[in-house]
């Protein structure tokens, strides 16, 4: 057998510890590895023992004292501290200890209010939609309180009837002889399913079960600003609760379909514009699409190098919680060179490239003095 552990190391506190730094250090431990919470979790099972058992010792002053003074040997047959005790834990039901902290236990839990599932979907909207905002219509299927029978599962006219085996707990309390004694565990009750309740006069709508299932139709509005796989979320229009429990929520994830000539980064907008090699020569007065659909007019400077970027202040993507700030637009200039040149006016660019001296392509000639070191 393993040697056990300190209980004080098992519960985490002190060995001056109060009664109070006990009780609340057991409190968090005893929640954390509950079978209920840990179903078929051997590891957590067994970690729930042992924080039961440490908690036993410690919480009762004279067994604490036993304790302190002979170690784990004050339990053992035979101990300073005469194991009849405890060493059996004398029908120490974990599920009354855990109750008493946690307001009911395992049955309060599984018969009390349990909130509604969410529902998630994706949606997919233009990038324009996705910079102005714009209103759609949705359908998606959820799980709605049956109106029928308002959501109790039985017939119009009857009403769901307590339990009488398990007295509405929707549980039963199993005793069971154990290495370590007898000991008490519960179950969901057979006869209602851990409902605790007995529906004789089932509804015909939903067939006894309170709920149904239906396709739903909603506007969502789809505010200015929203970025690709962000997530709207609307409450209360996911699935039914149980047993009183609110609506999950309708989550909402946006994707964006990409847009032909703007490329978004945050709430800026990046883009390219073809200009030709005499606009960026002698400078020119070029036009600059919007987001809008409109156009801007901006003057690049002569002699504008292709790859330059320039930058529209306040002509990006608005942001979403703030609609009146907006991002910029940054776009690059892309000098095209002509292609499919007649004869004269290759002769013409040959005679105007003779012309051209070193200040007339500075890059080029400091290219090669760096490279031959001249």
């Amino acid at each position: 057998m393993a040697e056990k552990q300190d209980y004080y190391k098992v519960l985490g506190v002190e060995r001056g510890a109060s009664e109070d730094d006990i009780k609340r250090a057991y409190k968090k431990l005893a929640k954390k590895y509950h079978p209920d919470l840990n179903p078929g979790n051997a590891e957590a099972e067994e970690k729930f023992k042992e924080v039961n058992e440490a908690y036993g010792i410690l919480s009762d002053a004279e067994k604490r004292s036993q304790y302190d003074q002979f170690g784990h040997a004050a339990f053992e047959p035979g101990g300073g501290g005469g194991g009849a005790g405890f060493g059996g834990f004398g029908g120490f039901d974990f599920g009354d200890i855990f109750s008493s902290f946690f307001g009911g236990g395992s049955s309060a839990r599984r018969n009390g209010p349990i909130d509604g599932d969410d529902v998630g979907l994706r949606l997919t909207i233009d990038f324009k939609e996705a910079v102005f905002g714009c209103k759609k219509e949705i359908s998606y299927n959820r799980i709605e309180a049956c109106g029928d029978c308002k959501g109790s599962g039985a017939e119009k006219g009857s009403t769901p009837e307590r339990c009488s085996t398990c007295r509405g707990t929707g549980q039963v309390t199993v005793q069971q002889r154990t290495p370590l004694g007898m000991m008490q565990s519960s179950r969901p009750c057979s006869a209602c399913h851990g409902t605790g309740k007995i529906i004789k006069n089932p509804c015909k709508n939903c067939r006894g079960t309170g709920k149904v299932k239906i396709t739903k139709k909603i506007e969502v509005s789809i505010p200015a600003g929203i970025d690709d796989g962000q997530r709207i979320a609307l409450r209360g229009e996911g699935h039914a609760g149980s047993n009183g429990g609110v609506y999950g929520d309708l989550l909402i994830e946006i994707s964006i379909r990409p847009h032909p000539v703007f490329e978004r980064r945050g709430n800026h907008v990046y883009c390219e514009i073809p200009i030709t090699f005499t606009d960026a020569a002698l400078g020119a007065d070029i036009d600059i699409p919007l987001l809008d659909g409109t156009t801007e007019k901006y003057k690049i400077p002569e002699g504008t190098q292709t790859g330059t970027a320039f930058t529209l202040r306040g002509k990006g993507v608005p942001s979403i919680n703030s609609p009146s700030r907006k991002g910029d637009l940054v776009f690059t200039v892309i000098v095209e060179v002509p292609r499919n040149l007649s004869s004269e006016q290759k002769e013409l660019l040959t005679k105007f490239a003779e012309t051209c001296g070193d200040n007339n392509n500075a890059k080029k000639t400091g290219f090669f003095k760096k490279l031959f070191n001249k």
